[in-house]
């Protein structure tokens, strides 16, 4: 009995501290995951719903929480291994469920690609599995404000499967970009040449906003706003301070060359909109921050900090070039209402982010990646510049084709429309989902039907029209509200 007990002790100690076990690589990874997922939730919650009308807020940040808790659910049971599991094809994995104990409490590696980690599989797993979120998260915002909730529900684990998969287990987990030598230290081109590709197109076949709205769509909050940027902002230390796989001193560099970049970036963007408008522009700056985040992020433990201000004026420049010149051709805004500019933030940001990360990784960078110390252009590796440009445009190619395939077959194979009907265009939040997301001043309730777009008990005399919601009628009963204002002065 004694010998049974010392086994069942041996057995238990092996699973609280395996061998393989670096608490503190552990600590620090989940750590870094969870700031990650604070960047979606609630980061672009609230950055989306103070960037968009107020009609719109909820379905806004309702758009973020459904892909993060759908992407998930689907990641566990079948995305991951697809991702970053065996090799099935030179661009997927082996899908299956990662929801073993047995699984979850193994040493984290990832077989196609050769690498292992210290700490367990569900680490991991939960680490890779934000990325993945906040992609889809990323992909929403050029659909604000238009598109179907339900074909947004589908267009979720579609994407997941049939597009990040693929971009992810082609450069990170072992397949044929990973074996070419496509650096990309933290999702450059696995999530925001993906999103931002995938965004503007899906964003075309949706179609635009209603008329009204394109024509007048001030934000609803822009302290919310500046709030959600400031958590991605922040949160992005872990999105690629993460990308080690451990606490090395790589991960430090990488923080600092994105904090560096990322300010160089807001500050360029801000003097441009001050040069060229004549006033310092706060939505600029907060494009600046995200295409500075953006720009790094491929480049981040791979360049020095010199190289990361490059790289930040570069992405608080070019991309504002995009923004404020091709952003505001006719022919570019009738081809694809993209709401939040994820054309110009991620996908013109993530290339120029992989371009330049050709030209200045540095072999030391690249060493302490754990990889070949060949660096880039700047340590004499010029093939480095086309390996990432192959890169990009792969990224590209594969997710025009399968978000076009995805959104046609949502709308005619499955009879979902991708866009809101004229009449919950017009009113939003209150026609769509039945809740508004401010009431002050109806201590949390609306004299609104959501049914049929007018207020309880019909149009009297006295309702103003709400310009913003746009439906006849919807407003407050002045000669109501007068009579009672009347009564509390008698009494």
């Amino acid at each position: 009995m004694a010998a049974v007990r010392l086994n069942a002790r041996w057995d238990a100690d092996q699973l609280v501290a395996p061998e393989w076990l670096n608490n503190g690589d552990n600590a620090w990874q989940l750590t870094a995951a969870t700031l990650v997922g604070l960047q979606s939730v609630p980061g672009l919650m609230i950055l989306y719903a103070g960037m968009v009308k107020k009609k719109w807020a909820v379905n806004s940040a309702f758009m973020v929480l459904y892909a993060f808790a759908m992407v998930l659910v689907c990641w566990v049971i079948f995305a991951y291994k697809a991702a970053f599991g065996k090799k099935m094809l030179p661009f997927v994995g082996v899908p299956g469920p990662a929801l073993t104990m047995d699984y979850e409490l193994e040493q984290a590696v990832l077989p196609a690609a050769g690498l292992t980690a210290a700490y367990p599989m569900s680490t991991m797993v939960y680490f890779q599995f934000v990325f993945a979120a906040i992609t889809l998260v990323l992909i929403a915002g050029a659909g604000l404000a238009r598109m179907n909730f339900l074909a947004w529900m589908l267009f979720v684990p579609l994407w997941l499967t049939l597009s990040y998969t693929v971009g992810a287990f082609s450069i990170w987990g072992g397949g044929f970009l990973y074996q070419m030598g496509v650096l990309d230290y933290s999702g450059g081109y696995v999530i925001h040449v993906s999103s931002g590709t995938a965004g503007f197109v899906m964003s075309y076949w949706v179609g635009p906003r209603h008329p009204r709205d394109r024509n007048d769509f001030h934000p609803s909050n822009l302290i919310a706003a500046l709030t959600g940027v400031g958590l991605l902002w922040l949160g992005w230390n872990g999105f690629n301070g993460g990308d080690p796989y451990t606490a090395s001193p790589d991960a430090g560099a990488a923080v600092l060359n994105t904090n560096v970049c990322t300010a160089m970036s807001m500050l360029v963007w801000t003097f441009l909109d001050l040069i060229f408008f004549k006033k310092p522009s706060v939505i600029g700056a907060i494009q600046g921050i995200i295409t500075g985040l953006v720009a790094i992020t491929p480049a981040a433990g791979f360049v020095a900090g010199w190289g990361a201000i490059i790289i930040g004026a570069c992405s608080g420049s070019i991309p504002w070039l995009s923004m404020n010149f091709l952003g505001k051709q006719k022919w570019f805004l009738e081809f694809s209402d993209d709401v939040v500019g994820d054309f110009h933030t991620h996908l013109v940001g993530g290339v120029l982010g992989g371009f330049l990360t050709g030209l200045f990784a540095t072999s030391e960078g690249t060493a302490a990646f754990a990889l070949a110390a060949s660096g880039g252009a700047i340590d004499g590796n010029g093939r480095q510049v086309w390996v990432q440009i192959v890169g990009f445009l792969f990224i590209i190619g594969w997710n025009i084709f399968w978000t076009s395939a995805i959104c046609l077959f949502i709308k005619y194979v499955l009879r979902v429309p991708l866009r809101y009907n004229e009449e919950q265009l017009l009113i939003g939040d209150a026609e769509v989902h039945g809740e508004l997301p401010y009431a002050f001043f109806h201590d949390g309730k609306h004299d609104y039907d959501a049914s049929y777009g007018t207020p309880h008990g019909g149009v009297t005399q006295g309702f103003d029209p709400d310009p913003e919601i746009g439906a006849p009628g919807v407003a407050r009963d002045v000669s109501s509200e007068d009579d009672s204002k009347k009564g509390a002065k008698q009494a």
